[in-house]
């Protein structure tokens, strides 16, 4: 940004200083638009990336406009070309807007969006993208995403260009119409519509190619950047359990993150593009009503359909704002209420069986019924403030073909304008408008949009809660040179503070199956997750075995979708085991009836019965072969039978690993060599204590 500062500040002096001379005649804004905004791109060095990009595109337009009235005026443009050069008062707009955009990079909303948009332009990540006639192209990301920007705000200025230059083509065209002159009008249809009209196409294939690649690459990193986020360290664990968690993260990464990104493309590119277009037409407008006079009266008001053009498009977006403001806040709730009623469709479908088992399905009818009603009157608030807003700028709309006609109609009749003008300031007052409406045309998605964004910043500061009580978290996991696992002054604490479970000094060694033994609610599952550390709330020290591995499996064991080869091999690599391993381990774990159908691919979460599942589960501890196997209440669902000969199968397939299991049954004790009881104080407090086991039963 500081050379291209410097570029238009060199630049600006240059022409400043030939104005001054006489070699050029130019206004003298022309020069000092330059200058100023060279010290515009020089202060917003600090500003997001995202709004730099727009800046140093803005520069690049400025100079091309300013060497384009230079080469009028020095005669290197002649003849029909002189049609494309746009009026210095371009050159201005360009510096208006730069200045315009530097200062919303200090609106709050705006430094969020870009905040988000900057995690992908500032990305060092090493990526490839694939680019037509020359191959591969091998960049950091961001790099990538800036470029693509970079060349859709490029194509979009050249759009906005043509659209300029096809204003004038439609005044030559109606003037040859009027003065009937064959020559011209053919010469207008042939030789300058067309080959405009296909450089129009061309360019708008290649925003589509361009756009679509953009979004989503963008996309793409945004999702990866936020699931990481998520599941990173646990965060989406502790949400849960603070109860601040977002409603439907799933809705978040994937619905918002999608409309987040094709939004802010849109709304972003749109709103550059109508400020080009206003700046563009408004010359157009004002040099064709310089001399007009006001209606009625001898008056001469320059510019007089630019003043009239504002007021009427301020008027409009002013009213537009008061009746569409609700819908922000209505659009939030949509977006929550119709991921609360997919969640619960999903979890019906999850526990169908425990619902016909209980005959639920009235009560869960009922359920459904109220949540789809919380969409209908949701829906309907909207379709209300719709119809408001709606009624008014439909009737703006309509109004706005009629209002240029009704303005220039007695200037052409009086003579002072051809038809080719008039169809040109009737072009230009309808492209001026559509530019200053744009709020009014886009207030609805700017809505929706601004719901969006405050979804993903709650979703944001529900991830950075979760992280920052991990961080402070004073109940340390440390490596411990010694083979045993030891909990030092350790107190559990449940999330609002209370203390839950307190020991002094309490080790596990290793060889040794132990069985942990309380009352529901005492704190062992909670101990087993403090071990395992995903369970920030208390402090001590628990001791692990340096360079050990552990595995925790819990009552009701995780079944992820896919074939069952991902199941038994979750979550570690498929390819890690062979066929005959993972099949050996099924027969181990009693389900001799699925080993041969790794490949089958279904909702095994929901075709297995709850024992079965946590068979599965023991499978899985069999391949892995952990130091350490935590086992909470992993066995509660099998008869009595098939639990002793799963811990036999425990311990003849896994002799070197230590055992640590939470259960209620007595058949437990002949299965272990050491019960730790947790026991309750009167003051509710549980501490474990050490119970003498006599050796098992072989």
């Amino acid at each position: 940004m500081i050379k291209a500062s410097i570029a238009l500040a060199l630049i600006g002096l240059g022409v400043l200083g030939a104005s001054l001379s006489g070699a050029v005649e130019v206004p003298f804004y022309l020069p000092l638009s330059t200058l100023a905004l060279a010290g515009i791109v020089y202060a917003g060095r600090q500003i997001p990336t995202f709004l730099r990009i727009f800046l140093a595109m803005l520069s690049v337009t400025h100079v091309a406009l300013v060497l384009l009235v230079l080469g009028a005026v020095l005669g290197l443009i002649t003849g029909d070309y002189k049609g494309y050069v746009p009026p210095p008062s371009s050159a201005l707009g360009a510096t208006a807007f730069g200045a315009l955009i530097y200062g919303l990079s200090y609106v709050r909303v705006i430094r969020t969006i870009c905040r988000i948009t900057d995690r992908y332009l500032d990305s060092q990540a090493h990526s490839v993208i694939r680019i037509p006639a020359m191959g591969l192209l091998r960049a950091r990301e961001g790099s990538i995403g800036k470029w693509i920007i970079a060349s859709l705000i490029a194509l979009n200025l050249l759009q906005v260009a043509l659209s300029v230059r096809l204003s004038f083509f439609n005044r030559d065209m109606y003037n040859a119409i009027q003065d009937k002159d064959a020559a011209a009008f053919w010469y207008q249809l042939l030789l300058i519509f067309t080959p405009l009209a296909a450089v129009s196409v061309a360019m708008a294939l290649a925003e589509v190619l361009l756009q679509n690649t953009l979004t989503i690459r963008w996309r793409a990193f945004l999702n990866n950047f936020y699931v990481g986020e998520w599941l990173g360290d646990g965060a989406h664990y502790r949400m849960q359990v603070l109860g601040r968690n977002a409603d439907n993260p799933d809705q978040r990464i994937s619905e918002d993150l999608r409309k987040f990104v094709e939004s802010t493309y849109s709304l972003s590119i749109g709103l550059m593009s109508q400020a080009a277009t206003l700046v563009s037409f408004i010359a157009i407008l004002w040099a064709i009503s310089s001399g007009f006079t006001f209606p009625g009266t001898d008056f001469v008001v320059p510019g007089l359909l630019v003043w009239v053009c504002l007021l009427y498009a301020v008027l409009g977006t002013w009213i537009t704002h008061l009746l569409g403001r609700p819908l922000i806040g209505l659009y939030f709730n949509r977006e929550r209420v119709e991921a609360d009623y997919r969640f619960s469709l999903a979890r019906l479908r999850e526990y169908s069986e425990q619902v016909a088992l209980l005959s639920g399905e009235r009560a869960e009818r009922e359920a459904l019924a109220h949540g789809f009603g919380k969409i209908v009157n949701n829906f309907m608030q909207i379709v209300i403030r719709l119809l408001k807003l709606r009624t008014f700028t439909f009737s703006y709309f309509q109004a706005n073909v009629v209002v240029p006609y009704i303005l220039t109609a007695p200037y052409y009749f009086a003579g002072k304008i051809t038809l080719g003008q008039m169809q040109q300031v009737v072009g230009a007052f309808s492209q001026v408008g559509d530019a200053l409406t744009y709020f009014i045309q886009i207030y609805t998605t700017l809505a929706d949009y601004k719901a969006v964004l405050d979804r993903l910043t709650t979703f944001e500061g529900a991830i950075a809660s979760a992280q920052r009580v991990g961080g402070e978290s004073k109940l340390a996991i440390t490596p411990a040179a010694s083979r045993e696992l030891r909990l030092r002054d350790v107190n559990v604490r449940l999330p609002d503070g209370r203390a839950l479970m307190h020991t002094d000094n309490l080790a596990f060694r290793p060889g040794e199956r132990t069985l942990m033994t309380g009352p529901s609610g005492s704190g062992k599952s909670t101990l087993f997750r403090a071990i395992a550390g995903i369970w920030p709330f208390g402090e001590g020290e628990v001791a692990v075995p340096a360079g050990q591995s552990m595995m925790l499996l819990p009552q009701r064991p995780y079944v992820p979708i896919g074939t069952l080869r991902d199941a038994v091999t979750y979550p570690g690599e498929t390819n890690a085991y062979s066929d005959a391993e993972i099949a050996d381990a099924l027969r181990a774990a009693k389900l001799s009836q699925i080993a041969d159908r790794l490949d089958e691919e279904r909702a095994w979460g929901q075709t297995l019965s709850l024992g079965e599942q946590q068979r599965l589960a023991v499978a899985r501890a069999l391949l892995a072969k952990p130091d350490w196997l935590f086992l909470d209440e992993a066995t509660a669902a099998l008869d009595e039978p098939t639990e002793a000969e799963i811990y036999q199968v425990i311990k003849e397939k896994l002799p070197q690993t230590t055992v640590v299991s939470i259960g209620h049954r007595s058949t437990l004790l002949n299965y272990h060599d050491r019960r730790i009881d947790l026991k309750r104080a009167e003051n509710g407090l549980a501490t474990p204590v050490d119970m003498m086991q006599p050796q098992p039963a072989e």
